[in-house]
């Protein structure tokens, strides 16, 4: 569901393309699809005592069956606080979500259209802070934490700047 944001998104620059890490991310895509992905996660996040997960640095959900296997996992960890940003717009809002997730609604694919702006978490691309904070949106830009409703919780709306 990308559009406009693909000229932007850092996952098409640096390390992203490297022939290596795009194997990685191809054979993680792969393991996404089995039935021993939910287990692995939950086991992973345990051992790694994590708190928050960001879920993609890279890429996004690309089915319900793949968002299914996240909410399982979630309602297994309800202690761990989960986040993502998405272009699945829909597939989010018609979605039953944990208490423990946070939805933030990138603001430059197919279904933005989709995006209630007054009620959904969404993002902002600026080209300064300057700009970003005359607009009223938090930046996110350095500590990406603050994009959720945790550490940003009266205001929906996420500024990144353009780098």
């Amino acid at each position: 569901m990308a559009q406009s944001c693909v000229k932007f998104c850092y996952a098409r620059k640096g390390f992203y393309t490297w022939s290596n890490v795009n194997k990685a991310h191809e054979d993680r895509y792969e393991f996404s699809k089995t039935d021993e992905f939910v287990s692995a996660m939950i086991k992973d996040i345990k051992r790694k005592k994590a708190d928050y997960v960001r879920i993609h640095d890279a890429g996004d959900y690309y089915s319900k069956v793949y968002l299914n296997k996240w909410i399982e996992i979630m309602k297994a960890l309800p202690n761990v606080r989960f986040y993502s940003y998405t272009n699945m717009v829909d597939l989010m809002h018609k979605a039953e979500l944990p208490k423990n997730f946070d939805v933030i609604f990138s603001d430059a694919g197919k279904q933005t259209h989709l995006i209630n702006r007054n009620t959904d978490r969404h993002t902002n691309i600026f080209t300064s802070e300057q700009n970003l904070t005359r607009a009223n949106y938090v930046n996110a830009s350095k500590i990406d934490l603050f994009a959720t409703k945790w550490f940003s919780p009266n205001n929906n709306k996420i500024g990144l700047i353009f780098h």
